[in-house]
Parts: C-alpha cells; structure tokens; sequence
C-alpha cells in the first residue's frame, strides 16, 4: 500500500477527523482539536479540504458493498501487539501560502477510487487471479501446480526455452515439475525467482518481495546484484533498491495461509494491513505512515480480517475507523494529544 498524503497538514486534519468521529472521543479531544483549529488560519482550510476527503470516501462504500468473504476456519486468534516506532510525529507550523490544493485533491483521487477498480490493479493482462479471501490452485501446461492466495494475479509465459511467471500482486506457493531445459522463474516487482528444486512461496507485500525456499533451492537476482541462493527453510527479501541477506525461516509460517491462516511473528504493521486487505477486501488506509513501523506478533483465521482491526486498535497507539463496509481508516490514537501535550486516551 502506497501512503496518499503528502501535505502534513492535511494529514493532521485528517488525524483529528479520525478522534472526533471516534466514539471513545473525549470532551479534552475537542478542546485540543478547538484549539488546534484556532492556531493557524492554514488550518481552518485544511479542516475544510479533510471533511471534502472523508464526504468522498464516505460516498463510495454502499455501491461496493459486495465482497468474497474468506472460509471460516477453526481455531481461535492469539494477539500480541509491541507498540515499537519511530520518535512521535509533530509538524511544523506552516504558512497558508504554502499550502497546495493539489494535494487535498490528490488524497480524494487516491482514496475515492472505488474499491473494484483498485482490485483490478496489475490484474488487466493477468492469466489467472484470486479475488479477496479465496484461495485456488491451478496446474499450468508443465504439469506444474500454483496455489494463489487471495487478491493475488499472475500471468503465465511459457516458451521452448523458458517457463516464466509475472506475479503481479498478492502471495503464491509454486510446486514445480523439473525441466532441466526449460528453467521455472517466477517475477515480481525488481527480481525474479529462478527454481532449483521443486517447492516455494513468492509473496509481495509492504513495497517488499519475499522469497522461501520450501523444498530444496531457488536463486533469486534482484536490483542487478549477486544472485543469491536461499536453500530449504531459508529465505530473503528485496525491494525497489536492495536485497536483504539469507536467514532461516519458520516454514509453517510462511505456509500458514494455506491453512487458512495467517501468523506473523514481529512483523511490521504495513505487511499486516496487506495482508489483512488481501482476506478481508477493499482498503485499510494509514493515515501516518510511521505506523507502518508498529511490530506485531500474532495468529489468526484469514475469515477474522475485521476482529484482527479491533485487536489492534486495543493493543497498538492506533484508531481504527470503518468509513464503509469496504474502507478502513487507520490513524495514531494519541497524534491530537502529543500536538497539544494532553494526556493520551486510555
């Protein structure tokens, strides 16, 4: 998920949006927000283009309502939440001035997108794709078998030399038949995945690439560095511009959601929103992208997306608001506190 605000401002009025509406909003939230208002003329106007934001957003939930709902699966949910992150946010004062419609309206593009359209993202030229919550495998021409996860796509490009697969979003666990002719590599964002035995799982997630070796080898070359090879039980990541190192992998995690579950151990909040996106539909916006840095250590069914969101809210510094039966606004529970030096809610 891509962080839609550029403009600090609006991103504090959208923060204080958030804890009004909040029903747990407390009688010093609003005389911080009152306060806040009167502190600049700027943020009256900021205040103006928020509410333009939430009314957008807030008009798109009922056409989309309809969303695949992930099979119920046994077993209860176990949450552990660290609220680990970066030095809190506090932004400078700025002049009206300098203020730029151009980033309210970018916001409204960004959210009031309907969720359908924001599904079919990668998935025009897509061979086979995964709607919100299903979970289906395929058997390609070689014989091989590909298990999709929910909201993933990939395209399937077969030659006489070359078997290769675009994974265009989401996460998939690739059995390959050997054809020592004929190399099985799997592609996604700024790497590929060249398979040297027979079983792993590709995942795109948070701006990142994970790649597990779950039986035998693969070599994965990303960003024009060395190959490297990641054996059974091991894997790595990469993204846009490096390549992190090889280390052990706790395979029945990787494979948890083949089980219908998903377990994160440390895992930082961006990758669990995704992944809550992928089982539960539509979007689940972070307001502040600093949250992103939240770790969290947990076990859920995928059918649970909406009680995981309640989870966190009670465990993380987070405000969790559904602005529609398919939009899910995530923001700082304490940003209008710190601004003000007021006590934090709870």
């Amino acid at each position: 998920m891509g962080e839609p605000y550029q403009d600090p401002l609006i991103e504090e009025a959208l923060h204080w949006l958030v804890v009004l509406k909040d029903r747990n909003a407390s009688a010093a939230d609003r005389e911080a927000f009152d306060q806040w208002l009167m502190l600049d003329p700027s943020h009256g106007d900021a205040w103006r283009r928020a509410q333009l934001v939430w009314t957008r957003l807030d008009r798109i939930g009922p056409a989309f309502r309809r969303r695949p709902q992930a099979p119920r699966s046994p077993g209860p949910s176990r949450w552990v939440a660290t609220p680990t992150m970066r030095p809190p946010f506090v932004s400078a004062p700025m002049r009206a001035g300098r203020r730029r419609f151009l980033y309210g309206a970018g916001a409204v593009a960004a959210l009031a997108m309907p969720a359908t359209l924001v599904a079919m993202r990668g998935r025009v030229f897509a061979t086979h794709a995964t709607r919100a919550g299903e979970r289906r495998t395929i058997v390609v021409e070689d014989g091989s078998a590909i298990e999709l996860a929910g909201a993933t796509s990939l395209s399937v490009d077969f030659t006489g030399d070359l078997r290769r697969i675009l994974l265009q979003e989401g996460e998939a666990a690739f059995d390959v038949v050997p054809d020592p002719a004929r190399p099985f590599e799997v592609h996604a964002a700024s790497g590929y995945t060249r398979a040297l035995g027979t079983a792993f799982d590709v995942k795109m997630s948070d701006g990142l690439v994970t790649v597990a070796a779950t039986d035998q080898s693969v070599r994965v070359s990303a960003n024009d560095a060395e190959p490297v090879t990641v054996n059974e039980g091991q894997l790595v990541r990469y993204g846009p511009n490096r390549t992190g190192t090889v280390r052990d992998a706790d395979l029945d995690q990787v494979e948890a959601w083949r089980r219908d579950r998903l377990v994160f151990q440390d895992a930082p909040l961006g990758e669990v929103i995704d992944d809550l996106e992928r089982y539960r539909g539509g979007r689940i916006v972070l307001l502040d992208s600093r949250l992103r840095a939240l770790s969290v250590t947990g076990s859920y069914a995928t059918s649970e997306a909406d009680a995981v969101l309640d989870a966190l809210a009670n465990s993380l510094p987070v405000r969790v608001i559904r602005v529609s039966g398919l939009l899910v606004v995530v923001s700082s529970r304490t940003q209008g506190a710190r601004q003000r030096n007021l006590p934090a809610e709870r």
